[in-house]
């Protein structure tokens, strides 16, 4: 699916992987999700929809880069972060002052890859 802020994602990736962005990018379902999520960028506000869930994506994937599993692996050993902590995180974050904790209560009780449909 192709919308105005697929171009963004691509302007992104292209930046940082050059012919493979793509591939990159056909390969990845975060990428396919975030891209599926981002219909309404461009559009006014009335017309997005809730991007409370790209902000739950951002915390838990800047808890990963933080924690350094893009490095040492062995995430499956990893204890967690404290929700509370992601939530107040989510909330430090630009526009982010009012989002409530349903979609990262909703990211941190997957039980599968497939529910990131919502």
């Amino acid at each position: 699916m192709k919308h105005s802020f697929t171009e963004t994602i691509f302007e992104i990736l292209t930046k940082h992987f050059g012919d493979e962005a793509e591939a990159i990018f056909n390969s990845s379902e975060l990428l396919k999700y975030i891209n599926q999520k981002t219909i309404s960028a461009h559009k006014g506000s009335k017309a997005r929809g809730s991007f409370g869930n790209l902000y739950a994506v951002y915390v838990l994937v800047e808890d990963y880069l933080k924690e350094g599993f893009d490095e040492k692996g062995d995430y499956s050993k990893y204890e967690g972060a404290k929700f509370s902590d992601l939530f107040k995180r989510q909330r430090e974050l630009p526009f982010g002052a009012k989002l409530q904790n349903h979609a990262l209560n909703q990211r941190m009780n997957l039980g599968t890859p497939q529910s990131l449909d919502s």
